[in-house]
């Protein structure tokens, strides 16, 4: 399983921005149109979605980080620069592997 998890992590980095880098290209940082953009009804409920979704499992990773499992700040920095589709793979891939004495 661990391995289909940091498959995911690919999958869920790469299909993401493969839709977001072209956007930028085409329309730069115009915070603007992005706002109008992700405002629409039914855009707004996808990103509503997203963001209870990165609420989950940023308290998970917190809650790891104290419990003494420290290498699980990646969780949460990964989910704030991507996205759900890494930092939720990421933190089941991390679930699966054993703590190193170092955390």
């Amino acid at each position: 399983m661990k391995m289909l998890w940091l498959l995911m992590s690919v999958f869920g980095t790469v299909l993401p921005y493969s839709v977001f880098v072209p956007w930028l290209i085409e329309h730069g940082f115009d915070l603007r149109l992005l706002i109008n953009q992700a405002s629409r009804p039914i855009a707004a409920f996808a990103w509503l979605d997203v963001v209870v979704s990165a609420v989950v499992i940023l308290t998970l990773a917190t809650r790891q980080i104290w419990r003494g499992q420290h290498r699980f700040w990646i969780v949460i920095a990964a989910t704030c620069a991507v996205g759900v589709s890494l930092g939720l793979p990421l933190y089941l891939y991390m679930e699966h592997q054993p703590a190193h004495s170092a955390d």
